[in-house]
């Protein structure tokens, strides 16, 4: 579930964020650690594209941020699902669900087409 470079597969990233954070604010570790244990340590997210993912997010205006203080007592920005982003959270959803319900057709081919 992992490209060559060791990074998620394409266009995941954003999804799990949006997801991640859906049922309520998050610090960025938090939601590293929420994919990772969610995905039984299949997926982890590393602290220079989740950062690069939470600020796009929040430009695109997505996400609110707000600073807060973590379990250990340290500064941390937490970031919610704005308005637009349960809606673009909605639009995400749906387009993978089809794309894996193509791809599980696909691999799950028995016999080739013919033309």
């Amino acid at each position: 579930m992992v490209d060559p470079d060791g990074g998620l597969l394409r266009g995941t990233l954003d999804v799990l964020i949006l997801k991640a954070v859906s049922w309520g604010p998050r610090h960025g570790y938090a939601v590293a650690e929420w994919i990772r244990a969610i995905t039984d340590g299949e997926l982890l997210v590393e602290e220079g594209p989740l950062y690069t993912a939470l600020h796009r997010l929040e430009r695109n205006g997505w996400l609110t941020a707000e600073w807060g203080y973590s379990e250990n007592n340290r500064r941390a920005k937490y970031y919610q699902l704005s308005r637009a982003g349960r809606q673009q959270l909605r639009a995400e959803v749906s387009s993978w669900e089809r794309y894996a319900r193509a791809v599980g057709k696909a691999l799950g081919a028995l016999t080739p087409l013919t033309a």
